[in-house]
């Protein structure tokens, strides 16, 4: 090893190629790994986005946030991690989780705006179930979109959430109970 780079690796000094560009290139097949995984997780991880926020915009904020924090890491990330979509997901439901405990803050104003904005309509608004799913806590809401959105058994979202499988069996429990409570009344009532 040199004398002014004890951390560098002896392959890259016995491969004749300069400090610098073996870093360069370390760095670059990186950058192309994590394109490429977010290349391909992308579409599950907006969707998984969509069913936890209840709607489009805040799903994307929520994976843009979460994919520039593991992009920052990837390279310890994906030698660390057997399923970086697990961990992209559990990721995810812990950053939206954390933005609901914020936001459920009430906030004041000091003035009212001079033009009311107009909320745009989302398509799944009057849906029933989408309705029903957007009123559960953000943890019983990760767990039903787990477990029936993404197919994910018990075990996987206990490790995806960080939580044992008996809290992912009494969140799923309660979430179901609530959702039967809440769209059994739907039916009733004839709103559907």
């Amino acid at each position: 090893m040199t004398a002014h780079s004890p951390a560098v690796p002896a392959a890259a000094e016995a491969s004749g190629v300069p400090v610098g560009q073996a870093r360069r290139g370390d760095m670059a097949a990186t950058e192309d790994d994590f394109a490429e995984f977010v290349r391909v997780a992308l579409p599950g991880l907006m969707r998984y986005g969509h069913a936890l926020t209840g709607n489009p915009h805040d799903a994307a904020d929520l994976v843009q946030t979460v994919l520039e924090k593991v992009g920052a890491r990837w390279n310890k990330i994906s030698r660390t991690t057997d399923d970086p979509t697990a961990y992209v997901r559990k990721a995810m439901a812990n950053a939206h989780i954390s933005r609901w405990r914020r936001t459920r803050r009430e906030t004041l104003l000091a003035e009212f705006p001079d033009v009311p904005a107009i909320p745009q309509q989302d398509r799944l608004e009057n849906e029933p179930v989408w309705q029903a799913l957007r009123d559960l806590p953000p943890r019983q809401r990760a767990v039903v979109v787990l477990r029936y959105y993404e197919g994910l058994s018990e075990l996987e979202i206990a490790d995806t959430l960080g939580v044992s499988c008996g809290t992912v069996k009494s969140q799923a429990s309660k979430a179901l109970t609530s959702l039967r409570k809440r769209l059994g009344e739907t039916v009733e009532g004839g709103d559907v």
